[in-house]
């Protein structure tokens, strides 16, 4: 019994976590400058791929593995913000003009 929750549980978070890259791989391909798709594939690859480690976490049980995995999503949580932050700061000092709607 307690198996068969612990795996609908890791299924749960691995697959919201898959919707969320997938949202950001759709709004990278569909959003039209630069700074939009940095948007959306910083912020939904962060927690997409934080809950699909939560969800191995889950299903691997309490170890080091999993202790392993929980030090990569607090990485991941940490890195990636920082690392499309400083990409659009430079784009935006190099002078990459931000999308405008023509009227």
């Amino acid at each position: 019994m307690l198996t068969t929750i612990t795996n609908i549980i890791s299924t749960i978070f691995i697959i919201t976590g898959l919707f969320f890259v997938l949202v950001g791989t759709i709004g990278l391909l569909r959003f039209p400058d630069f700074y939009t798709r940095m948007h959306a594939t910083g912020k939904c690859d962060t927690l997409g791929e934080g809950l699909m480690l939560v969800g191995l976490m889950v299903y691997q049980g309490f170890d080091l593995i999993s202790v392993k995995m929980l030090f990569l999503v607090i990485f991941i949580f940490v890195a990636n913000p920082v690392a499309t932050h400083a990409i659009a700061r430079r784009a935006y000092k190099v002078g990459l003009e931000a999308w405008r709607l023509e009227k």
